[in-house]
């Protein structure tokens, strides 16, 4: 029999403190052990005074909800409270040296406060008035757990977003990071509309809602997630992730394509596939995918599919030598070039970005 070691339960603990159920085959898989261990194991929890809940079904699930008394954290109900209001103050208003895990902890502590005890903190946080950041504004700490519990969770996340030009718009993202710079909070997250890695302002997000639809990790660009929020705030290039298919081998792309756009791997059909980071204008990298002389197509993202079919346009035009500015439906922007991804070479198979 596995004996439940504290360090164990600890990690057992901390994933059930996110806001999801966890199927207990993805528990036993993310410590290493069996199912029945899991079972065992979320016994030794209730024994302890932890509320996990488990739900019927093939694979079983388990969540930690709200008990009728604290679980022993070593807290006594005062404690709980003044770390409470503590968490949520500091989150709001970005208080330099509080970081995601000071949200995280925000998040797990409010998930298993009793009902007499978040009435508290809800008292006493409509009690104070901390004065407002420099430019004005303000984060609902409600605001910072549900997103942290969605980037701990990994669940995909809807949100309404404003941008720095006042534009508003509808996002679909799947949460990587949630991190403070300066009295500030970024979320970076991948957009799945737009196909690309992008940092998020919280204080111009509202309605945050996750969707209980999980992910897999995607590859992050290069240098990771502090390295990419640097670039976008400081205003240097930004990063994005491409993918192309070529309908050429990989040994045959590579001797094309410069190594640091990525290194081609063939599919198994015929062609490769190119996947990598770039920065700058998308019309500059589809132009270095149409020098490499074999037809692509872009998979990813979506820019750079706009970017191609403008090329393949222009070019087709200039090479009939008609006006870019011909009648309509003749020979506009993409005329001649398929819907999937353009074709910019007469040689041989798709490209990547």
């Amino acid at each position: 029999m596995t004996t439940a070691t504290p360090a164990r339960l600890l990690r057992l603990l901390s994933l059930l403190q996110t806001p999801r159920e966890w199927p207990g085959g993805e528990l036993a898989e993310r410590l290493g052990v069996s199912r029945r261990t899991v079972r065992r194991d979320i016994d030794r929890l209730r024994e302890l005074g932890y509320p996990v809940e488990a739900s019927k079904g093939a694979d079983g699930g388990y969540r930690l909800v709200a008990g009728k008394a604290m679980p022993p954290l070593l807290l006594d109900d005062e404690e709980a409270v003044a770390i409470a209001v503590g968490l949520r103050a500091g989150a709001a208003h970005a208080v330099s040296g509080v970081d995601e895990a000071s949200v995280r902890a925000l998040a797990k502590l409010e998930q298993v406060l009793p009902a007499r005890l978040r009435h508290r903190v809800a008292m006493l946080q409509a009690a104070i008035t901390p004065l407002p950041g420099e430019d004005g504004t303000s984060i609902a700490p409600e605001t910072l757990t549900a997103l942290a519990g969605a980037v701990t969770g990994r669940e995909r996340l809807r949100f309404a977003y404003r941008d720095k030009d006042g534009g508003d718009s509808r996002r679909l993202t799947e949460p990587y990071r949630l991190m403070s710079a300066g009295r500030r909070w970024y979320l970076v997250a991948y957009d799945l509309d737009r196909a690309g890695w992008r940092t998020f302002r919280v204080d111009r997000l509202s309605e945050p809602f996750a969707t209980g639809v999980r992910f897999a990790a995607r590859e992050f660009p290069a240098g990771g997630a502090a390295e990419y929020l640097r670039r976008s705030i400081h205003g240097g290039p930004e990063t994005y992730a491409f993918e192309v298919r070529f309908a050429a081998s990989a040994e045959e792309v590579a001797e094309r394509v410069r190594a640091w756009l990525g290194t081609p791997v063939d599919d198994g059909g015929g062609g490769c596939v190119l996947r990598g980071d770039a920065s700058g204008p998308a019309e500059w990298l589809a132009v270095r995918l149409a020098l490499a002389g074999y037809e692509f197509t872009v998979r990813a993202p979506e820019e750079l599919k706009v970017a191609v079919r403008k090329l393949g346009g222009r070019l087709s035009r200039a090479g009939r030598g008609a006006p870019e500015d011909g009648p309509a439906g003749s020979h506009g922007p993409g005329a001649d070039v398929r819907e999937e991804g353009p074709r910019l070479s007469r040689h041989e198979p798709e490209g990547r970005s």
